[in-house]
């Protein structure tokens, strides 16, 4: 089970996007998580800055209706590159005193279908090395938003898929599918995790 949407409403949420830092990597199929991050900061009405306390890009503010339905929020870009990810997710973590299961990591996904959407708490890593190392640093209880970007064609290694830009077919509905994953985002700190599986999962 995870957090009902009024416990420890004063407690901010983590949201931490998973990606690689600088323009190469940008429109990488692995960057996804940092695109959705972007978006809820759009919509928050925030820009990234440095983080004083880890080596990450951070934003904090409320999403969710305006009133006592909305959550305190820390979207966390870390800098460290992907497979380094959980060192700066868990010194934010340890600075804003938030509980694992507050945690909330937005990653693509190879083994669901591009665009589509899965939502859980806790699990395995399956061989993402995002997840490998938010979990080596905290444990496995924090929920996913997991975007699927699809298995690579033919023979094509995975990291080298990974690491390619979507492409030119994939880019047209690349902003609605990751409008949806920031509402995704938002449902799941706001309502909780049923509500938020049950809307979006797919």
């Amino acid at each position: 089970m995870g957090v009902t949407a009024d416990a420890g409403a004063a407690g901010p949420w983590l949201i931490a996007g998973l990606g690689n830092p600088g323009p190469g990597y940008a429109m990488n199929r692995h960057n996804v998580g940092f695109m959705v991050a972007d978006l809820l900061a759009e919509r928050m009405g925030g820009r990234f800055k440095r983080a004083a306390k880890a080596q990450a890009q951070v934003v904090e503010g409320r999403v969710g209706p305006p009133g006592p339905g909305s959550r305190r929020v820390v979207l966390v870009k870390p800098m460290s590159y992907m497979n380094l990810s959980g060192g700066p997710v868990n010194a934010l973590r340890d600075f804003y005193k938030v509980p694992v299961d507050r945690v909330v990591a937005v990653h693509d996904e190879l083994d669901i279908d591009y665009g589509t959407l899965r939502l859980k708490l806790g699990g395995g890593d399956n061989g993402h090395n995002g997840l490998k190392s938010l979990t080596a640093a905290f444990g496995r209880e924090y929920h996913r938003v997991r975007f699927g970007i699809g298995r690579p064609p033919g023979r094509m290694p995975v990291a080298d898929f990974v690491l390619k830009d979507f492409s030119s077919a994939e880019r047209k509905e690349l902003d609605y599918f990751v409008d949806r994953a920031a509402d995704a985002v938002e449902c799941l700190v706001t309502e909780g995790l049923e509500r938020a599986q049950s809307a979006y999962n797919s």
